[in-house]
């Protein structure tokens, strides 16, 4: 008896990542899955798709994303991605945990279950990224263990405090040994780190890393036995730096991923698509771009049911109108052309509220000589430099500088009420009046402003509180635009059509204060400026960190 099928696809040329070569074949489909990539077979298949002059790849998958970073909840993320070809995504919620615990998981969990986007969550392994992070939870080992009977979940994500795995710290070493107990892996995180101290990382057993933006520390990492997924976010614009690593005979130890990206880039841009065309741009065949696109990152995860079109594997694909400018047409989740958006809205979320009373003399910087240390932004980039300048003052305190570009950067603790109040100078955002105030602060988020007037400053954090968090510009008057992050002043509770249209109407406010339009996102630029795990120069909340020294250093030099 003929065997049916629920569907073939004809007249494509389709990807084979396991020979890195397009084939003009079929696919056949049933029940969800691919059971044969051959051109002819006896099936009887109860519909037809004539692909002729088209490209048919794997769904494509984000090896390493904060979905928080999109401001919006994970069912409207996926209304995106999946129009962009991708169909899975492999995500560390550290975001919401750092805010608000398990708690935060467990919600992005359940909402992410409204979306068909597969969304795989590796349990945040650094919560807080570092001891003296006042952010709004801890998580450990102990706390992580249960989350691992939630089906989505699939292993440890990045390990950012080196310091933790060189000490062998008990805590973060029963983190990775619970991944591997369950059948997973954990992540790495490799900023900065030379060839001994990777193999540090990988004997602790972590095997991945995103942070590579050189060529050189790709290929350190491919010869300490890691995946490296080449990135490319908002503002970690690193994979035109780092394709050159790539070669035909290591190509399998790379992945994509976007790590942190705006629902408004990720509309316009897009997201691991956009890495497929900036790495085919570079030089790199089409067909090999595509399988780092899909099929290495489910190897580096272990997603062994997905990542090829070969029989067994589910029938995640997208069929694209142009290969090499990555055009696509539609895209299939298991078996199911998706052609129209899912019906739904994001899940309310009450755990957290913002806490924080600072006033406008917490806001001052007194100096004496005026020889300091600055924050130097780097565009497109989340390290900084460390810049050492002379600035104004008067009166004792410090004055801005809008001729050297250094401004007041300000860190409120938001979580607890402490009152806490960091405060610092940077250099690079341009402003001319007026301050930019946003809850998104990576890792602790506690609310991170910049402005040229104390008073323009505590009003744009003022308004943050109020509307329970988001982001705010304002002048010395009044306040020009904000938009509202109410789910844990991380995500915005609202469709995403009116989360990109929000980001686009505090931008232009920004463009405003700032008299020019700037090369690069203030917003995502300035909410990385509070890591400390990333070099070199950063503000928390207890004030200037340099992660050079791993230590707090005053603003002025003496």
């Amino acid at each position: 008896m003929t065997e049916k099928v629920d569907l073939v696809i004809t007249g494509a040329q389709v990807l084979n990542v396991l020979t890195r070569e397009f084939e003009a074949t079929s696919l056949w489909i049933k029940n969800g899955q691919i059971i044969s990539n051959l051109k002819d077979e006896p099936y009887v298949a109860a519909q037809q798709y004539n692909a002729t002059g088209k490209w048919i790849v794997p769904g494509m998958i984000d090896a390493h994303v904060h979905m928080e970073s999109a401001m919006v909840a994970p069912s409207e993320l996926g209304k995106v991605l999946l129009k962009h070809g991708v169909t899975a995504i492999a995500t560390d919620p550290h975001e919401l945990a750092n805010v608000a615990g398990t708690a935060g998981i467990q919600y992005l969990i359940d909402d992410a279950r409204q979306t068909p986007l597969d969304v795989f969550f590796m349990l945040p392994s650094s919560v807080p990224c570092v001891p003296f992070d006042d952010n709004g939870a801890t998580l450990h080992a102990a706390d992580l263990r249960p989350l691992y009977a939630e089906p989505e979940v699939h292993g440890l994500a990045e390990v950012m405090d080196y310091g933790a795995v060189e000490r062998g710290d008990q805590d973060t070493l029963a983190k990775i040994r619970d991944a591997n107990a369950h059948g997973y892996h954990a992540d790495g995180h490799a900023a900065g780190l030379n060839p001994h101290q990777l193999n540090v990382m990988r004997n602790a057993g972590l095997d991945t890393d995103h942070e590579c933006t050189t060529v050189a520390e790709a290929l350190d990492r491919v010869k300490a036995g890691m995946w490296v997924f080449l990135r490319e976010g908002t503002v970690e614009r690193d994979v035109l730096g780092t394709i050159g690593a790539v070669t035909e005979a290591n190509a399998g130890r790379f992945a994509f991923c976007t790590d942190d990206k705006t629902i408004a880039d990720l509309m316009t841009e897009g997201s691991i698509d956009y890495n497929v065309k900036l790495a085919i741009q570079s030089g790199m065949r089409p067909a090999l771009a595509y399988t780092l696109a899909s099929y290495h990152a489910a190897l580096a995860h272990r997603l062994n049911d997905r990542g090829s079109l070969t029989a067994g594997k589910l029938a995640d694909l997208v069929v694209l109108d142009d290969v090499t400018q990555v055009k696509v047409a539609r895209t299939m989740k298991n078996g199911q052309w998706l052609t129209s958006e899912a019906k739904t809205q994001p899940l309310p979320f009450t755990a957290t509220r913002i806490h924080q009373h600072a006033t406008l003399a917490q806001l001052n910087l007194p100096l004496t000589t005026g020889h300091v240390n600055v924050i130097g932004v780097q565009p497109n980039h989340i390290e900084t430099d460390h810049l050492v300048c002379d600035v104004p003052v008067a009166d004792g305190v410090f004055q801005p500088d809008l001729q050297q570009d250094i401004l007041k950067m300000v860190v409120v603790e938001r979580h607890k009420n402490t009152g806490r109040v960091g405060v610092g100078l940077v250099h690079g955002f341009q402003l001319k009046h007026g301050a930019v105030a946003g809850s998104v602060a990576h890792d602790a988020h506690n609310i991170v402003a910049v402005g040229t007037s104390d008073l323009a400053i505590l009003r744009a954090i003022d308004q943050i509180t109020k509307t329970n968090g988001g982001i705010a510009v304002a002048d010395d008057e009044q306040i020009m635009a904000n938009m509202p992050l109410a789910i844990g002043g991380l995500l915005s509770a609202s469709a995403y059509q009116v989360a990109a249209e929000q980001l686009a109407t505090i931008k232009a406010a920004y463009n405003q204060i700032c008299e020019t339009d700037i090369p690069f996102d203030p917003f995502i630029t300035l909410s990385f400026l509070t890591l400390p795990v990333i070099p070199t120069l950063k503000l928390t909340d207890r004030g200037l960190f340099d992660y050079e020294s791993f230590d707090f250093i005053p603003v002025e030099i003496k």
